[in-house]
């Protein structure tokens, strides 16, 4: 079967695949240290249960990735990706001046992505980007697996950050 006629399976990343938890620290102060945030995401560990759910979805479907990261992390996210043999598909980032809530840039590449594909399903742990992308007609796999943060929800909602 052509790659471009196989289904997508679209993984988020932080929380979902990469556990994020040890960058928290950058989020507690007064002032965000966000540089200091997203350079630590090559240290993250990888979360085994979303690892196990990319490869296994590798069989059937083409693996694309879907993050609230900004733009600038695209190395080091495909460094990390790599480094945990992941599947190789597509990254899409949120542009660099992007601070909208991710239920919002996330969608918006999702239904991009299914005007050409069909979108199998969708694994990400932001219950609001699940909510949204439910309320549009998308499937989802909620990624329970990492411990919440609120200040990573935060982050993602507040300040689309992340």
């Amino acid at each position: 079967m052509r790659d471009d006629a196989r289904p997508l399976a679209v993984f988020d990343l932080d929380g979902t695949l990469a556990d994020a938890g040890h960058r928290q620290r950058f989020l507690e102060k007064g002032r965000r240290d966000w540089a200091a945030f997203f350079s630590a995401a090559i240290d993250d560990p990888p979360l085994a249960e979303g690892v196990e759910l990319a490869l296994a979805s590798a069989g059937e479907c083409e693996v694309v990735y879907l993050t609230g990261r900004p733009e600038r992390c695209r190395r080091d996210t495909l460094d990390w990706l790599e480094s945990h043999g992941l599947p190789r598909g597509a990254v899409h980032m949120r542009r660099d001046d992007d601070r909208r809530p991710a239920r919002h840039t996330k969608l918006e590449i999702l239904k991009r992505l299914a005007g050409h594909r069909e979108v199998r399903f969708l694994v990400d742990d932001d219950e609001l980007v699940c909510d949204a992308a439910e309320r549009s007609g998308f499937t989802v796999v909620r990624a329970r697996w990492a411990a919440p943060s609120p200040r990573m929800r935060d982050a993602q909602e507040r300040e689309g950050r992340t």
